[in-house]
């Protein structure tokens, strides 16, 4: 199957978050039922487009309860949700903390529940959000074997100039004698593309690829269509995802589906492009 484009609702499942021109792009009150009604409303658009892929994760605010309220008559739309850090902004953009990582069985039992209480049986896809190669989500026998019992499809996001280290542990971690990881979901865009290689053995092993911030967290959303497109191309992705926080950005997405691949930028080294990354403000 070609690849196809996604929905992830990182930007409108809360009040802040780290990607640019938010004050533009979201409603002036960003109150939980203004940004209720933007996802709902990307939403439906995402659907009229075509779009059968939504992305959520419990640290999304309310991503996924907005998502669940969605779903009822979307019966065609597949749902990947992550667990391993939990939502601690309290709906405040100026919140001194707005998450907290923790990939322990006992948070992954905790979240697990949580998801299931909003998405019920629509949660396919179940990822541990933003894993590094020091993780003790790749070498924790006890999770794993947690995560081969839960009836999910697992799969893990990764994130850090080491990604494709993470990746490539991740490929090798089995549950009696099964790999573990159906899915990798990654940054990949022409500003980071370390991950390429990794990512393209996953995918030569039969795994799913997502790649995530294909924009750059915005850097690139003047390209958009083009940064898309060259993110589409890439023989390992099966989901590539859009972020988008209006409709209008949404519809300037859609364009990568036919738009030639033709986005000429001088890579980042890993490192200094994740402290660029870092260093992005809440807004």
């Amino acid at each position: 199957m070609p690849p196809a484009l996604g929905l992830g609702l990182a930007a409108v499942g809360r009040p802040g978050y780290i990607t640019t021109g938010r004050d533009r792009d979201l409603p002036a009150e960003r109150t939980v039922e203004a940004l209720r009604a933007r996802a709902h409303e990307l939403l439906d658009a995402a659907y009229a487009a075509g779009i059968r892929y939504v992305d959520v994760a419990r640290s999304y605010g309310r991503a996924e309860e907005f998502l669940a309220a969605w779903l009822p008559g979307h019966d065609d739309v597949r749902v990947g949700s992550k667990w391993g850090y939990t939502y601690t902004a309290g709906w405040r953009v100026d919140a001194p903390v707005h998450e907290t990582k923790d990939h322990s069985p006992a948070t992954f039992e905790r979240q697990l529940a949580e998801s299931r209480a909003l998405l019920g049986g629509r949660l396919g896809l179940y990822q541990i959000h933003s894993v590094t190669p020091d993780s003790p989500a790749l070498t924790d026998r006890t999770l794993h074997r947690l995560l081969a019992g839960s009836g999910l499809t697992i799969g893990l996001s990764v994130s850090g100039p080491g990604q494709a280290d993470a990746i490539r542990a991740a490929l090798r971690v089995e549950v009696d004698g099964a790999p573990l990881f159906r899915s990798v979901q990654a940054t990949w865009n022409p500003l980071e593309p370390s991950a390429g290689p990794a990512l393209a053995e996953a995918h030569a092993d039969g795994r799913r690829v997502i790649v995530k911030e294909a924009l750059a967290n915005g850097r690139l959303a003047a390209r958009d269509a083009d940064a898309l497109a060259t993110a589409l191309a890439q023989p390992f992705a099966d989901v590539v995802l859009s972020g988008a926080a209006t409709v209008a950005q949404l519809t300037s997405n859609l364009r990568a589906l036919t738009t030639a691949p033709d986005l000429a930028i001088e890579p980042e080294a890993p490192d200094a492009y994740w402290g660029t990354r870092s260093a992005l403000p809440w807004t």
